[in-house]
């Protein structure tokens, strides 16, 4: 029987922040790819190499963890004061799921870069030299995002010096503005306050776990905070710590389902299968040192607090973008978790310590008629492009 020849996509293999993912604009999609749907999800699934038993993607583009699989959509907007439409699919590694439900935010700066990369910006938009604002429409969460790309020559400036902790080699800076950053928008999270619960601290009843105090917030993307104390932990751990200890990883998946439960994102516990980007589960702490990943020393006086974070069901090798923003988010906002651990009171930036090193986010919050109102969270990416050109995928994998 005649095999399916292999069909070639164009696509560009890029790096944002501490993710990668492949990027492609709307229209060079396959016709049938270009709608969400079944055959989309499955292109991606296949470009991606997933899902995979062995837990490697050796036959696709993945690289086997939830910071590397991930595909990205791009399309000049629609919406007015918009550039670009920015849809993001997170894939799994070990199911045929790719979820839809969230934003990344460390793929965010790349979709700013790319925009430009790929000719999605109006010219007259883009300086010769200097700075390009590129107003991104997030369609997952329906948000915007702002980000400001170095130009030189008319091209992206994409080496630099700008370190990030995380990331092997400097680059370019590019300062990222998520607007209004609270998921109420009319994307697929929209509908709801920033703490769905109405309260900055919530006893959040977690089956064979216990009574745990949460804080539950949707800012950037929904997410659970828990006392790193209060579930055995010091807030300095690494992913070899927790990565590979399964019950570890099913208790805190407990505690992320049950915060997806009472933040209204899910009906049924089982839904939650089909949920594994959102929301997120992580753990803070007060400051104190430890070693990063690479051997570098975090110390006590140089953090704010300490924060851990998991996705789709393993602890993050650094921090996802979107999460940085709930953590700047609840840490302006006097009472949070995140704020507590932070040390309380009001306050605008918050540096804090995660697996590779650190990271300085900051928000604005004010209290409009008895309800917390966040108007931006900003933080400094780099993105850079690896590798341009098309993928090739069996022509009868969707």
């Amino acid at each position: 029987m005649p095999q399916a020849a292999q069909i070639r996509i164009p696509a560009t293999y890029m790096r944002g922040g501490t993710s990668k993912g492949v990027f492609f604009r709307l229209q060079d999609l396959p016709e049938r790819c270009q709608e969400p749907g079944e055959a989309r999800d499955r292109l991606f699934l296949r470009i991606i190499g997933s899902p995979d038993p062995y837990a490697a993607h050796i036959d696709g583009m993945g690289g086997a963890t939830s910071s590397t699989s991930k595909c990205v959509i791009l399309a000049k907007s629609s919406r007015p004061d918009h550039d670009v439409d920015y849809l993001y699919g997170q894939v799994a590694i070990d199911k045929a799921l790719v979820d839809w439900s969230g934003n990344c935010g460390n793929l965010s700066t790349a979709a700013g870069a790319f925009a430009l990369h790929a000719g999605l910006v109006d010219p007259a938009r883009v300086p010769r030299n200097g700075v390009c604002a590129v107003r991104i429409w997030q369609a997952n969460i329906g948000k915007t995002i702002i980000a400001h790309v170095p130009v030189t020559d008319g091209q992206v400036q994409e080496t630099g010096e700008f370190e990030l902790d995380g990331v092997t080699f400097p680059a370019a800076e590019i300062v990222l503005e998520f607007l209004d950053p609270s998921e109420d928008g009319a994307g697929e999270n929209g509908g709801g306050s920033m703490f769905p619960t109405g309260n900055l601290v919530d006893e959040l009843e977690v089956p064979d776990v216990g009574s745990l105090k949460a804080t539950l917030i949707s800012a950037g993307i929904p997410t659970v905070f828990v006392n790193a104390e209060d579930i055995g932990y010091r807030g300095t751990e690494l992913r070899e710590d927790i990565n590979g200890n399964p019950e570890a990883l099913a208790r805190l998946d407990k505690i992320r389902v049950a915060g997806a439960l009472r933040m209204g994102l899910i009906k049924t516990p089982e839904e939650a299968a089909t949920r594994q980007h959102t929301p997120k589960i992580a753990f803070v702490a007060p400051p104190r040192d430890y070693l990063a990943a690479s051997g570098k020393a975090i110390r006590a006086e140089d953090v704010d607090l300490l924060v851990r974070a998991l996705s789709m069901g393993k602890l993050h090798h650094a921090m996802m973008g979107t999460a940085a923003v709930a953590i700047s988010t609840a840490a302006a906002i006097p009472g949070t978790l995140v704020n507590l651990a932070a040390g309380g009171g009001e306050r605008d930036s918050v540096r804090f310590g995660h697996p590779s090193g650190t990271l300085r986010v900051g928000a604005q919050a004010r209290l409009v008629d008895g309800e917390w109102q966040v108007s931006r969270a900003v933080m400094s990416r780099t993105a850079r492009v690896l590798m341009e050109g098309a993928v090739r995928v069996p022509g009868d994998a969707f």
